[in-house]
């Protein structure tokens, strides 16, 4: 751009106007073209009933979040004292309790109602299956159990294969209970101490617990018509029938060969379990509501001589480099270089920097609103023509582009799955954001087509948007009486999102009140320090129960409050899906209800700073 402004010139309106002007030159239609398309996709597929669209077991299919990999072994029930019990073995619980054995603590119990380690990586075998992060950052405690893994995004196997290795390392096997389920959880205000009762007939005393049940545990259905009435094959990606499909994660379901097989869902699961299913399927349809987007994913192996260049720390580095591109803020050097980061440098507070150069100033929070909007745009358009670039088909091509802001999903990447709709036995069934109309004995409705099929697998995820201890699956009682579920009735209130007033010595891990990553990875491994650090802090200093203050409760909500204002102003304008609950964003139960908005980085730094001052403060002791 050629200025014809001076450099000694005070920056003007108009300046602004002209670099604005550049950006929309290059764009495909007007700002206000795009906004009118988004809004429309958005407002057909709004729903009155929001999350309710969804359920759990259906009566035909109960039993169908049972374990199909392994049996459930008999035991006698365990009547137990522990000094710290972990509700989840996936890698949030995986971290507690690495981090707790780290300082000291030995006598720790990790319930699971899987039949090991993993959590949803546990449950998560569907072909293709294979984390989004990259692998270096994403599974955690490498340096510490000495392991690099073989791909910079790996599969399934591998992931699961991490969280046994952890349990091995850090001796968590030695009190794991498996296909145990957590039935009611009550503090004994005598004792002090909590009790845990399982539907092995458990009774456990704890002095503290770790709530580890994770964001992603609970597999749900989406409500449809006559659901019961199919007599096909039903099962969700999370419980994958292999003694059906035949085969393995790797592929070759040598059962599906003369099946006519439908996917419902075309998310980041779909994303890549369907490129698996049409190299075995006679026929496959994928019921699409909403496309995703679908980036690059430029999978490959891990380089040898870089691995071995690696010195102690090199995860934590790694890590904090990643998070601090997607904080939005400037760094020497992309270690990870991939999809996640080019998108946070191109659409995030980094992407404006050149254009407050140009100015000589900071841009009001409007211009920069108004500038990663445009930009935005123009990213998106990338990823339409990719889709052009590779589909054939020009309808269906067109029915795979996705109208809406990028981050108002989660962003998907694979190298196959669109090619997949070259192949003459694959059918995109695009609802145009109805979903499923109805289902029939041996077929689905949708899009006014009647669609005969032998299988039908969900591929819907799990329960997100209920109340918290609904997905959980069981309530806490806490002091006097008080339960969880009401308590949070109307909303999380917590102090920096792990404790609770009235739940003494009660840590809840995940998404709540909290400064979540897009490496979810990063944010349980920043609580788990923090929970070892307060449990160690707590026995040297020989205090009995904390808990949270109901002050520093309230200045943490309200903190919470002020921050994710802007955020929620966002997700109101986005397509439903489960980052807006649904197109209910400022529903206190949902994923993102109340979290921090002022990002995980300095979330992390905040919970540092708490730590070095040494104080607990915010935390009482009730006895």
């Amino acid at each position: 751009m050629t200025s014809t402004h001076s450099t000694t010139a005070e920056p003007t309106t108009s300046d602004f106007e002209e670099i604005r002007a550049a950006i929309v030159a290059d764009l495909r239609m007007s700002p206000d073209e795009y906004r009118e398309i988004y809004r429309r996709e958005r407002d057909k597929r709004i729903r009155v009933d929001g999350v309710a669209q969804y359920q759990g077991a259906v009566d035909k299919y109960d039993g169908f979040a049972d374990d199909p990999f392994m049996e459930v072994e008999p035991r006698e029930p365990i009547i137990e004292n522990v000094e710290v019990l972990v509700i989840g073995g996936g890698f949030g619980g995986l971290l507690a309790g690495a981090r707790l054995r780290e300082q000291g603590c030995t006598d720790i119990r990790i319930l699971d109602e899987g039949g090991d380690f993993g959590g949803a990586w546990y449950w998560n075998r569907y072909p293709g299956a294979m984390c989004d992060i990259e692998s270096y950052i994403y599974l955690p405690l490498l340096d510490e159990v000495g392991y690099i893994p073989t791909l910079k995004y790996a599969k399934g196997p591998e992931i699961r294969a991490h969280a046994k290795r952890i349990g091995t390392h850090f001796k968590l096997y030695e009190k794991a209970s498996f296909h145990t389920r957590v039935e009611g959880v009550e503090w004994d205000s005598a004792r002090e101490v909590w009790h845990v009762r399982t539907n092995r007939g458990d009774d456990f005393s704890a002095t503290s617990i770790v709530i580890a049940s994770g964001p992603l545990s609970k597999p749900k259905f989406p409500r449809i018509p006559g659901i019961e009435n199919f007599e096909g094959r039903v099962f969700h990606t999370s419980r994958w029938d292999f003694d059906y499909t035949g085969g393995d994660e790797t592929g070759s379901m040598s059962g599906l060969a003369d099946k006519k097989v439908g996917i419902v869902g075309t998310g980041a699961t779909s994303l890549q379990a369907v490129p698996k299913l049409a190299e075995s399927a006679k026929e496959l349809f994928v019921i699409q509501r909403t496309p995703s987007t679908v980036d690059v994913r430029a999978n490959r192996p891990t380089d040898p001589e870089w691995a071995d260049s690696l010195e102690p720390g090199w995860q934590q580095q790694r890590m904090e480099n990643f998070i601090t591109i997607v904080s939005g803020n400037k760094v020497s050097t992309d270690l990870v270089a991939d999809g996640w980061t080019s998108i946070y440098e191109r659409l995030t507070g980094r992407a404006v920097r050149p254009v407050a150069e140009k100015l000589g100033r900071r841009l009001t929070s409007a211009e920069k609103e108004e500038i990663l909007e445009l930009l935005d745009f123009k990213k998106m358009d990338e990823i339409r023509d990719r889709i052009d670039e590779t589909v054939t088909d020009r309808r269906t091509a067109d029915s795979l582009k996705p109208w809406y802001r990028l981050l108002c999903k989660r962003p998907g990447f694979h190298d196959e799955y669109l090619d997949t709709f070259n192949r003459p036995n694959v059918s995109l069934v695009d609802t145009h954001g109805q979903g499923i109309e109805r289902m029939e004995k041996g077929a689905v409705v949708a899009d006014g087509r009647t669609i005969e099929l032998d299988c039908l697998i969900f591929a819907t995820g799990f329960e997100v948007g209920t109340q918290y201890t609904s997905r959980n699956g069981y309530d806490v009682v806490g002091r006097d009486g008080v339960r969880l579920s009401e308590k949070w009735q109307d909303g999380f209130s917590t102090f920096h999102g792990l404790h609770s007033a009235g739940f003494p010595n009660c840590y809840f891990m995940g998404r709540i009140q909290t400064g979540t990553s897009v490496n979810y990875m990063h944010t349980v491994s920043e609580q788990s320090k923090h929970i070892a650090y307060i449990y160690s802090a707590q026995k040297q200093a020989g205090l009995g129960p904390l808990e949270a203050s109901p002050l520093a409760e309230k200045q943490w909500r309200d903190e919470i409050i002020r921050s994710s204002k802007s955020n929620q102003a966002f997700y109101e304008e986005c397509t439903p899906g489960y980052f807006n609950n649904e197109g209910k964003p400022g529903d206190a139960n949902g994923l993102f209800s109340g979290g921090y908005g002022d990002g995980p980085l300095k979330f992390f730094d905040l919970l540092k700073q708490w730590r070095e001052d040494g104080s607990m403060a915010g935390l009482d002791a009730i006895s």
